[in-house]
């Protein structure tokens, strides 16, 4: 099906409108998929505002996709018409480069994104690489499961690359990304800090499997926890002291930040040297990371905490989580 339709941004800041589109032929390689849900990412809100200056308008956001394949290209593997699938921020990559051929595919130097130069999920359908479009395991909520695909896979990949059960992991900032990150390293078995500037989150981040949680406004308690983090997972934009969280971690600590901070961060390097820190970031992960955190959180039930709305609530939605008041992701129902 070409003509589909679809919520369209047509200018920076501009209310979405319902229109048809026309997605044109069906790739070889692509999958086409009926939209069930898709959750409403920050990342939609900063491509929707152009604040990292790649939006093409007009625009079709939503890169958090639940929903069934209803097509596949002539060349698409492993994958067939009728099955329950996700794709996240990236859909496509050129399959070839050391990147894709040693399985990080989302490094890829020509890696696309679901919204940037393409048409994303807020629509009745929406196309994919075969490779990028991933099954669904049995037994996980599919109608909450959107949010897993960006910012799920965002906060499990640094815990899978370098925590270990037995880590003291601390997560930096209680929202759309942190409250999954404590969820995933309190299910790993990490013991588990929450870093909250808000104390109306200290009960929320311990029903989410936070055994501690701090104030990041109390300076006298970030120092009295100096030494103590092998991982610090930083999901906040903001600025924040640099220099005071590095002081938290132990010797060979890391300090991993997945939160698009606008600024420069400024951090003391004789800290980092004598304690032999790192500092390292990430983007989302690869198809196989993808579906190890889906599998990892069926088995173990780690879902978003999420609000619903149907997806015609599209400019709502959108408000409620430029406002902040959304807990803590917020999902859109197909209602075409």
């Amino acid at each position: 099906m070409a003509t589909v339709d679809a919520w369209v941004a047509a200018g920076v800041k501009q209310k979405l409108e319902r229109r048809q589109i026309d997605l044109g032929p069906l790739g070889a390689e692509e999958v086409e998929v009926a939209v069930e849900h898709c959750g409403l990412c920050h990342s939609d809100l900063s491509m929707l505002k152009n604040d990292w200056g790649m939006t093409t308008f007009p625009a079709v956001f939503g890169h958090e996709v639940v929903g069934r394949v209803v097509e596949v290209g002539s060349a698409a593997k492993g994958l067939k018409v009728g099955q329950r699938v996700g794709i996240g921020w990236s859909s496509e990559s050129c399959m070839h480069c050391r990147s894709c051929m040693s399985g990080s595919h989302h490094l890829c130097a020509t890696v696309q994104g679901t919204i940037v130069g393409r048409r994303g999920g807020f629509a009745s359908r929406v196309r994919a690489h075969w490779a990028w479009t991933l099954p669904l395991p049995e037994g996980i909520n599919v109608a909450d499961a959107g949010p897993l695909l960006c910012g799920g896979i965002t906060a499990f990949n640094p815990i899978m690359m370098y925590a270990a059960p037995t880590s003291r992991v601390g997560i930096v900032g209680i929202g759309g990304l942190g409250h999954m990150g404590v969820k995933f390293a309190a299910a790993y078995g990490c013991d588990v800090t929450a870093f909250t500037s808000s104390e109306s989150k200290f009960d929320e981040a311990r029903g989410f499997g936070a055994q501690h949680v701090v104030s990041s406004r109390d300076s006298a308690a970030m120092q009295k926890l100096a030494g103590t983090f092998d991982l610090l997972i930083v999901t906040v934009n903001v600025t924040l002291d640099w220099n005071a969280l590095i002081a938290t971690l132990a010797p060979n600590g890391r300090m991993h930040v997945v939160g698009a901070v606008p600024e420069p961060m400024a951090i003391a390097a004789i800290p980092m040297i004598f304690g032999q820190k790192s500092v390292s970031g990430s983007p989302t992960g690869s198809p196989v990371a993808i579906e190890t955190m889906l599998e990892f959180a069926a088995r173990h039930n780690v879902m978003p905490q999420t609000e619903h709305f149907p997806m015609s609530r599209i400019n709502e939605a959108f408000e409620r989580l430029e406002s902040g008041q959304a807990r803590y992701r917020i999902v859109l129902d197909s209602d075409f």
